[in-house]
């Protein structure tokens, strides 16, 4: 197994620039198995949404196109928990990808409750606690 940064994933999510999309493309639809951290997701969200303005139910869809390939592995969690809290993410407008993302890592490490002062939280689906 290799591994995958942000740029490689937002590259070739994105298609540009053409030379690096190309390069990263080659990479992830090769033969390889590509270990992705949790952090290179929630990088990818933030730059599709704040630097290319990428709808929030289009970039939760790509993620979740992207994650759903046979040879790309999540490093931390499962795959079946990302996705869901991609769309976890994806039903709640006002919840940011990363909060589904922790929400996910502390379910699969049964580190709950989730402390926070966001009222909202629970919803992504991890018991909380207010400090």
């Amino acid at each position: 197994m290799i591994s995958v940064d942000t740029s490689v994933v937002v590259r070739y999510l994105v298609g540009t620039p053409k030379a690096q999309a190309d390069r990263a493309a080659s990479l992830i639809d090769g033969d390889a198995e590509i270990g992705v951290s949790i952090v290179v997701i929630a990088g990818a969200a933030h730059v599709l949404r704040s630097f290319y303005r990428m709808a929030r139910a289009d970039l939760v869809d790509v993620l979740i196109d992207f994650m759903t390939r046979a040879n790309v592995l999540p490093l931390e969690v499962s795959k079946s928990d990302i996705i869901g809290a991609l769309v976890r993410a994806r039903a709640f407008e006002s919840s940011p990808v990363t909060d589904a993302l922790i929400a996910a890592s502390a379910r699969a490490y049964d580190a709950l409750p989730v402390y926070t002062f966001d009222k909202k939280f629970g919803r992504l689906g991890a018991a909380v606690a207010t400090p």
